[in-house]
């Protein structure tokens, strides 16, 4: 499994609806694992994003699709970042010349 870290903002429709945002990460939740995914953790932020996911799934078509997804409810605006475990670190930085 690949994990993503999803850095989450509310657009002016999902700060609206803040009353039904938990039922909406539910419902992000349910849809993830229905495409084989998870998330692990999840935090509400303050600062320059409202939300922070930590994720999982099987590979980025997965992850695109997920996000996709979530983009046509109209609630959130979403930035992906691909993340490496620290033992792909260390080989990575290792391989290096």
């Amino acid at each position: 499994m690949t994990t993503y870290i999803l850095l989450i903002n509310w657009t002016d429709q999902g700060i609206r609806n803040i009353r039904d945002s938990a039922k909406r990460l539910d419902a992000a939740k349910k849809l993830l694992a229905g495409v084989g995914g998870s998330f692990n953790q999840f935090f509400l932020t303050m600062g320059g994003h409202d939300m922070v996911a930590v994720c999982e799934a099987p590979d980025d078509a997965v992850m695109a699709h997920f996000t996709l997804s979530l983009a046509m409810g109209g609630n959130v605006r979403t930035e992906t970042l691909k993340a490496f475990p620290e033992a792909a670190y260390r080989d990575l930085i290792g391989s290096l010349g």
